[in-house]
């Protein structure tokens, strides 16, 4: 397998639709290692074939539950609900940050990499990535749902707020037992 370069905000194929996948053949096999891989080296949440420079609807996104990946191929959002408003970078759109408003449950329905149809749900973070990686497949960024990029203080404030809300969560949990 091998890493792909990640293109940048400003690059024409990030604006761009994406066309289907007819043939589930080798090619789209090693676009799909190929991508994994990239999005291992990265770190990310998900990856979206523009994202690597080609121009079909393949994306992967991340389990947070399982850390396991999600292929979708020719992925179609069914069903939402729910409201959640979060953190949201991109690997297109490096060092930056915004905040989004998305769905809180996201069911989509996609094909695997054999051509065969399936369905997943995901919550919080996983309804993020699935609704942040396909719009990436009609041309969108996530950039487009922002008021502002945080500044640096911005960005630490609102990390050490969830930090806390996080811990607070805990200790209330903890209490209950």
């Amino acid at each position: 397998m091998a890493l792909r370069n990640i293109v940048e905000q400003g690059d024409p194929c990030l604006e761009k639709v994406c066309r289907p996948v007819t043939e589930f053949n080798r090619r789209l096999h090693i676009l799909l290692d190929d991508m994994l891989d990239t999005l291992v080296e990265s770190n990310g949440a998900g990856l979206a074939a523009p994202q690597v420079g080609v121009l079909r609807r393949v994306c992967i996104v991340m389990d947070d539950d399982t850390e396991e990946y999600l292929e979708l191929i020719n992925p179609e959002i069914i069903a939402t609900s729910g409201e959640q408003t979060g953190l949201e970078g991109c690997l297109s759109v490096p060092g930056k940050w915004g905040i989004v408003t998305r769905p809180n449950v996201v069911r989509v329905r996609a094909q695997d990499r054999d051509g065969n149809w399936f369905e997943a749900e995901g919550e919080e973070l996983m309804a993020r990535a699935f609704c942040h990686e396909i719009e990436h497949l009609d041309g969108h960024l996530y950039t487009e749902h922002i008021d502002h990029f945080l500044t640096e203080d911005e960005l630490r404030a609102y990390l050490e707020a969830e930090e806390a809300a996080a811990e607070a969560a805990m200790e209330a949990a903890e209490g209950e037992v």
